[in-house]
């Protein structure tokens, strides 16, 4: 049979899901494997969270039926009401012929177990510095911290914050610290705002927005974390859909992507204190930082799913 097309918003053909019935998938397996299938056919991208269509799909699923991402397993051969049945297929529909992230469609990511809520007012958090706060700054990372006791991070600024997820991760591994987040979205700054109420961080964490360090006068930080747009033109122009949905502004670094992490390696050491330093997330670039800043000593840190996109660098070292 030949494969019907339709035209998106945007002008390019996307194939039409097959109708299915209520009633023709029944457990929540079923409704897994047909998205699956259908998310394939599509060619979708995923970079939001989930690395796989199956992940996708289960993450979608989960969601929509109010289930954490640990239960899908206890629950896959539960059976689906009609009306839940309705809404998963128009999730997948939608998933499908919108391009839009799954995070997007739910309103909803995880970073290290914990949920934030997102929507198209700021990127889709997948930063692997919540990984890294356990793993390089604390008792867990033993002879590689580089921080050894979260209790004595007094002050944290989180630069580029978005959804603000990073800034609660951060107040959560420093139990006595302040944390500021700065970004320069209004928008962002409004997601990132719910977020901070919905853990009862108010009180620790003081959201600016502005451009970078511009809103924060000379205050001084033990700790600055950022993960600044990075994507140079050449990777701007082949972002997939996917990516397109989300806001321009948190990818866009400038013709070689470097624009933004400049300005913060620039000023970075008017606002660390003596003993601080500056943990930068700047993915596939390695080789373009350390052409444009070899005088300096970066400490490149891999994580379980990168090697070499996220470096550090002491307060001392920055001059």
């Amino acid at each position: 049979m030949a494969k019907v097309l339709k035209k998106t918003a945007r002008g390019r053909a996307a194939p039409k899901l097959a109708k299915v019935g209520p009633g023709e998938l029944l457990t929540l397996l079923d409704f897994v494997r047909y998205a699956v299938s259908r998310f394939v056919e599509a060619k979708l991208a995923f970079a939001h969270g989930t690395t796989d269509p199956v992940a996708e799909a289960i993450f979608l699923v989960s969601e929509a039926l109010h289930l954490t991402p640990d239960q899908f397993e206890g629950f896959a051969h539960a059976r689906v009401t009609v009306a839940e049945g309705k809404t998963l297929l128009d999730l997948i529909h939608r998933r499908v012929t919108t391009r839009k992230p799954a995070a997007y469609l739910v309103n909803k990511i995880y970073m290290r177990g914990l949920p934030f809520y997102v929507d198209e007012r700021v990127i889709v958090p997948r930063s692997f510095i919540g990984e890294l706060l356990d793993s390089h700054f604390g008792d867990e990372g033993g002879p590689g911290s580089l921080i050894d006791d979260p209790t004595a991070v007094e002050r944290v600024l989180d630069l580029c914050t978005g959804s603000g997820c990073l800034a609660i991760l951060a107040a959560h591994h420093f139990p006595n610290a302040a944390v500021d987040a700065v970004d320069i979205s209004k928008g962002a700054i409004e997601v990132a705002a719910r977020n901070v109420a919905e853990y009862g961080l108010e009180e620790r964490i003081t959201l600016y927005r502005g451009d970078l360090f511009a809103p924060l006068g000379d205050s001084r930080y033990d700790l600055i974390i950022t993960n600044p747009p990075y994507v140079d033109a050449e990777g701007m122009a082949a972002l997939p859909p996917e990516c397109r949905a989300e806001p321009k502004l948190a990818f866009d670094g400038g013709a070689d992507g470097l624009d933004v992490v400049r300005k913060i390696l620039r000023d970075a050491p008017d606002h660390l204190t003596p003993g601080g330093g500056l943990i930068c997330e700047i993915g596939r670039g390695r080789e373009l930082v350390d052409e444009a800043f070899p005088e300096l000593p970066l400490l490149w840190l891999d994580t379980e799913d990168s090697e070499g996109e996220v470096f550090w660098i002491a307060a001392a070292d920055l001059g």
